[in-house]
């Protein structure tokens, strides 16, 4: 399975945008760059000279890892600097994610990730979207799977200390999963996307798991 391609909804494409200055803001883990743009409108004619600050960052996988078997999807918690003063607790419930190193493929990374986060063995990815989580001013795309595991004695504390790691792992039924997403303790983005998608397309998986290893 491919992730879709549709049409766009206009007719305009790279060559509708000039990028007139690209200049160095911050050089960091991230980058930011600094472009000075204009672009073709809708009305017809170019609009004016745009200052807009870009973050510039590798694409993501982000997985959600489902037992059909147990019904059940792992999550893990880790802090995120995001989260400071804008909720009670910034340690979120999240899906196993992780960056591209050069030269790798989504599938890479989904599996690299899985086992450095939480300790799994990956059996089957479906592919479930790939979008951009805030292209106002960010170029990061996210590749987003669901990952069918065997959750059998997972759980527990896992992560790579050289990067600072902290990420405590836990296996949810999925019916409380999605309570937990509804109530709003699960509130970024990927997870909710997953957990959407899950309860629309869990039933063909658990039909298709087959019996158990």
């Amino acid at each position: 399975m491919s992730f879709f391609r549709g049409d766009y909804l206009t007719d305009f494409n790279q060559q509708d945008v000039e990028i007139l200055r690209r200049e160095p803001g911050f050089r960091g883990f991230y980058r930011l760059d600094v472009l000075t743009l204009r672009h073709r409108l809708f009305a017809g004619g170019w609009g004016p000279e745009l200052r807009r600050e870009l973050f510039v960052r590798p694409d993501a996988v982000c997985v959600l890892p489902y037992d059909p078997w147990q019904d059940a999807v792992v999550l893990i918690e880790q802090i995120r600097v995001g989260a400071l003063g804008k909720r009670a607790n910034p340690w979120m419930l999240e899906l196993v994610a992780g960056l591209f190193d050069e030269g790798e493929e989504a599938e890479q990374v989904a599996h690299r990730e899985a086992e450095e986060e939480a300790g799994l063995t990956l059996l089957n990815l479906t592919p479930i979207t790939r979008y951009f989580p805030s292209p106002g001013g960010s170029d990061e795309q996210v590749y987003l799977y669901c990952a069918t595991v065997d959750s059998r004695g997972t759980g527990g504390l896992h992560g790579l200390a050289e990067e600072g790691e902290d990420i405590r792992v836990s296996v949810w039924p999925r019916s409380e999963a999605l309570a937990a997403m509804a109530d709003g303790r699960i509130d970024n983005a990927a997870s909710i996307i997953a957990l959407q998608w899950l309860e629309l397309h869990g039933q063909a998986l658990r039909d298709q798991a087959g019996p158990q290893p």
